[in-house]
């Protein structure tokens, strides 16, 4: 990884933070419904963005009837949508394999924008990188790994909502290039929070009810966890952004599994096999080829508004 000495410890840090949630939401589905779970993340997140226009005198509500519009329709396909089946994923596969094919978000991305984006070109290196990445993807599947003991043969479903919530949130930050590459990243950030929180709430109103029967203090501590550490990540990376570039922000992409694998095995029994990790060193070379003589600065608007789903 080509990093400055100076943003390791930032890159490092949001790494640890995004891992670690992963790992946290995984074991609240033990005790949460993830449709029940991932509405109440959204609506403490929602709060927390009210509280920044309440409280933060430098910080004006946005009025834009443009922003609202695009920023409400990208709360929806990048933030509800791709929340909501990654964690409903994480009841069939490990916080590790999860985290894996989520990397797999940027090399969906650069398809789409070839196809979608008239500024985005996809380079020859960026066609090998992609297609390396989809080959560590691809052996993961068919190896069946799920991380889990309980799982002995993979669950398809476990694959195909992660795969959801991966080309949900791609195609949201394509949406989000188009439409608001321009905009201020907190307000887009604070009224896609807005809107996906009032979706999924919702329809937990209409499906499944607030049923907590289940949950004890060590799930809401693990929520507030997974909430807190997605709200500060966000804001923190996108400083990385404006400081040191997309680039070293999308380095994240390497530390998360890693985070994600190791805390898992360590906390939740979950597995890590050889197979697992020549799939990440795969992926991981298909994403060095991504970003390759500052390949992901072209997309700065993905990495800039772009929300990792775990």
């Amino acid at each position: 990884m080509n990093l400055r000495h100076s943003a390791v410890p930032y890159v490092l840090f949001i790494g640890l933070l995004f891992g670690s949630s992963l790992v946290v939401s995984r074991f609240s589905v033990g005790q949460f419904d993830p449709r029940v779970y991932t509405s109440l993340r959204l609506a403490i997140a929602a709060g927390l963005h009210l509280a920044a226009y309440l409280f933060i005198g430098s910080r004006a509500w946005p009025r834009s009837l443009y922003l609202w519009k695009h920023a409400a329709v990208l709360g929806i396909i990048g933030t509800a949508i791709p929340m909501t089946s990654v964690i409903l994923g994480l009841q069939y596969q490990s916080s590790g394999v999860t985290s894996l094919l989520l990397t797999l978000n940027p090399a969906i991305t650069v398809v789409l924008a070839e196809i979608f984006l008239q500024d985005e070109n996809l380079t020859r290196m960026k066609v090998v990188g992609v297609l390396i990445a989809f080959l560590g993807a691809g052996l993961l599947l068919l190896r069946g790994e799920t991380g889990l003991a309980s799982f002995a043969q993979a669950d398809w479903r476990g694959y195909a909502w992660t795969g959801l919530g991966i080309l949900s949130s791609a195609v949201g930050g394509v949406y989000a290039k188009r439409f608001l590459g321009e905009a201020d990243g907190f307000d887009v950030a604070s009224v896609r929070m807005f809107s996906a929180a009032i979706a999924i709430n919702l329809i937990v109103i209409f499906t499944v009810g607030y049923d907590l029967s289940r949950v004890v203090n060590s799930g809401y501590v693990a929520l507030a966890y997974a909430t807190f550490s997605t709200f500060f990540g966000f804001i923190i990376s996108f400083r990385i952004i404006q400081r040191f570039g997309a680039t070293v922000s999308s380095q994240t992409s390497y530390i998360i599994p890693i985070v994600a694998a190791t805390c898992g095995a360590l906390f939740l029994g979950e597995i890590v096999t050889w197979p697992m990790v020549a799939g990440m060193a795969v992926i991981f070379l298909g994403l060095a080829l991504l970003n390759w003589k500052g390949g992901a600065e072209r997309l700065r608007g993905f990495y800039g508004i772009r929300r990792y789903p775990g």
